[in-house]
């Protein structure tokens, strides 16, 4: 398969009519990725009247999170010279976007470029959009790399550069949601692919770069922020978070989150999970099961997914199906079918179509829901263990250059 690297020009998104548009340092602090709480103790330090404060906070959260506006010159129901002063003091300015590919399937991919932080260079992630029938999914990173280094991963092949904040996490949301138009008064591009009624992003997955159990505190103030009923207002429902099996966080997730789950399985006993997914070394699958039959809200009707995917010859068996059966018993659980998504320099095969189908009969007739997920983005790099940026972390060396340099000024 032809493999295209080339990123397009996104002109729809670049060519905003604003003039605070991209941030490119973080000189101002961010009022995006603020609780409301937060937000009223960042307006009150800088002087706004007492009186006036929780009525500017639901003003500010009403303009962020439901028009989608990136400069405070559009909120038109706050004075001038209320604008000027949040101007001078804080940001809601998006992260540059570097491109945007669009694949053959209609998968768009962007690689966003985030500012410096601390001692650190700008970094760049990748976000992807996934439009269905009646659905539009976008999968949001956690982090800049990975430190699992799952075998099969593309992102496990790149260092861990550091974690993003909640607001790089709602960024991603927000310059996802400015592309496809799905904000007030804001156009969907010409021949874009999404669904026909309704938002286009209706659902988010915490299934892009990196591990989202390891940005804890991150994730869920994003998460936090974006099922606000009073702002995005995506439903809990709607908000899957996957993890490659921290324990520590399953049961936070559930107790402090609410979103549903998604666990990274990939094999049905230690020794082979142990190579796949390392992490199992820390938390073998006896740990990882007892976390998932104690999550928090569990029931047929919020099931745990469990996604899997599929190694020619190595995970493949119908014995494995049969093994996977009796692993997840008691658990109302989805099972993900997963063809391999190949990467540069991977060493694996995607098992065969019909073994695939073999495997999820199995499944299905010993009663769980087993769909097999069609591969979409492949051809830019965009399918499900395919997502790989080129940040990467500053040497020791260069970090304390870079502090020396700053010190000195």
């Amino acid at each position: 398969m032809a493999v295209s690297y080339d990123l397009r020009p996104v002109g729809s998104c670049l060519a905003r009519d604003t003039d605070n548009v991209v941030v490119k340092e973080n000189s101002k602090l961010s009022l995006i990725g603020l609780s409301q709480d937060e937000m009223m103790q960042a307006l009150k330090t800088v002087g706004v009247p007492e009186r006036q404060i929780r009525m500017r906070v639901r003003q500010i959260w009403h303009w962020l999170y439901v028009r989608g506006v990136s400069n405070f010159n559009e909120m038109l129901n706050i004075s001038k010279p209320m604008q000027e002063m949040l101007k001078s003091h804080f940001s809601i300015a998006r992260p540059e976007i570097v491109g945007e590919q669009i694949s053959k399937d209609g998968t768009r991919k962007w690689l966003l470029r985030f500012p410096a932080r601390g001692a650190g260079r700008p970094v760049e992630i990748e976000t992807v959009y996934i439009p269905e029938e009646g659905r539009g999914t976008l999968c949001l990173s956690s982090q800049v790399g990975c430190t699992l280094t799952c075998s099969f991963c593309h992102t496990g092949t790149q260092v861990l550069v550091r974690n993003l904040t909640a607001e790089e996490i709602l960024a991603q949301l927000l310059i996802a949601r400015d592309c496809l138009g799905d904000f007030p008064d804001k156009n969907t591009p010409d021949g874009a692919i999404v669904p026909v009624e309704g938002r286009k992003i209706t659902n988010i997955v915490m299934m892009g770069m990196g591990e989202p159990l390891y940005n804890f505190e991150a994730v869920k103030k994003a998460l936090l922020i974006a099922s606000d009923g009073d702002g995005l207002s995506l439903s809990k429902r709607r908000i899957t978070l996957s993890t490659s099996g921290v324990v520590p966080g399953i049961i936070r997730t559930g107790e402090e989150i609410g979103v549903m789950l998604a666990i990274s399985l990939h094999a049905v006993h230690d020794t082979l999970r142990d190579m796949l997914v390392p992490i199992n070394k820390k938390y073998p699958l006896a740990l990882l099961m007892n976390a998932c039959r104690n999550y928090p809200g569990l029931s047929n009707a919020k099931r745990i997914t469990f996604e899997y995917v599929m190694l020619k010859d190595i995970n493949d068996s119908l014995e494995d199906a049969k093994q996977l059966i009796q692993l997840l018993k008691g658990i109302p659980a989805k099972i993900n079918l997963i063809p391999f998504n190949p990467w540069p320099g991977s060493n694996y095969q995607c098992s065969d179509w019909e073994q695939i189908e073999r495997f999820a009969d199995v499944i299905n007739k010993a009663g769980y829901a087993s769909p097999i997920r069609i591969p979409r983005g492949r051809d830019i790099l965009a399918a499900c263990g395919q997502l790989k940026s080129v940040s990467e972390r500053l040497r020791k060396s260069e970090r304390l250059q870079f502090e020396n340099a700053v010190a000195s000024k």
